[in-house]
């Protein structure tokens, strides 16, 4: 029996209804839980109450920290693989380099966004700028008056209201900001790139039976858009395909992560 948990999102609702039908007619015995956080998620894998998890980058590697003999991935996003972060300001900007940052005021994305808040930090850290010494602004979705809903998007209109002097951003969100948004990203620059690094996941317990993982990775792959419920999970998760899944890529997320306080 697959137990599958994630968090309790519309996204993550429709994903876990359309894997119903996926994983049953595959012949998987499945059923599937919401969570209010991935926090609460993470404590109950831990816990075994569920057996396989949608993941994000943090709670995987907490996961995987937790039990001794680890947590596989049996599959994952076409986007989560080689996952970056950009530090971004106007095209018109004088930053043309990180050594251009201090006393510069930047624009960070939610707290507990991995991608552009928690790795951002730890980035700067690494090349020798310390947030809240070095820049004369240096703030999170929270700390801010939004433009925007979603936190990346505010990021970039932060940045192009010269509210902020630059910000850091997903890739993927990025390159989504004109088509899905309306924002002239045209009007931005990239002064800085990211290491790639994986992001979310499907997580298992070690103890998971080798043949229905298998099952399990193999139903994933095969997911396209060929039919109602493959389409919605696709949908769900913004993604052409899923993937076979690996073990490496979220050791930038640990790095940061233990830097940061938030692993033990």
């Amino acid at each position: 029996m697959i137990r599958l948990g994630a968090t309790g999102s519309q996204a993550h609702l429709d994903l876990c209804r359309a894997l119903e039908t996926v994983f049953r007619r595959d012949g998987v015995e499945f059923d599937w839980v919401l969570y209010s956080g991935y926090d609460e998620m993470v404590d109950a894998f831990v816990r075994g109450e569920i057996n396989l998890a949608w993941n994000g980058p943090l709670s995987h590697v907490k996961m995987r920290r937790a039990l001794a003999d680890g947590a596989p991935v049996l599959a994952l996003r076409d986007v989560d693989i080689g996952f970056t972060t950009r530090f971004i300001t106007r095209a018109d900007s004088a930053i043309d380099t990180v050594e251009d940052l201090p006393g510069t005021r930047f624009a960070f994305a939610a707290r507990d966004s991995v991608e552009a808040g928690l790795l951002p930090v730890h980035f700067l850290k690494e090349m020798g700028i310390n947030p809240s010494h070095s820049l004369a602004a240096a703030d999170f979705f929270d700390q801010r008056d939004p433009q925007h809903s979603s936190d990346q998007v505010d990021v970039a209109l932060q940045v192009l209201n010269r509210s902020y002097d630059a910000g850091a951003i997903s890739a993927r969100a990025m390159d989504t900001l004109k088509d899905r948004h309306g924002v002239d990203a045209d009007q931005l620059r990239v002064f800085w790139t990211s290491p790639g690094y994986s992001h979310c996941c499907f997580t298992a317990r070690p103890e998971i039976d080798p043949g229905e993982a298998a099952q399990v990775t193999a139903a994933l792959v095969a997911v396209d858009d060929g039919d109602e419920a493959g389409r919605a999970v696709l949908k769900a998760e913004a993604c052409d395909r899923l993937l076979p899944g690996i073990e490496d890529g979220w050791e930038l997320v640990e790095a940061a992560a233990l830097s940061e306080g938030l692993l033990y």
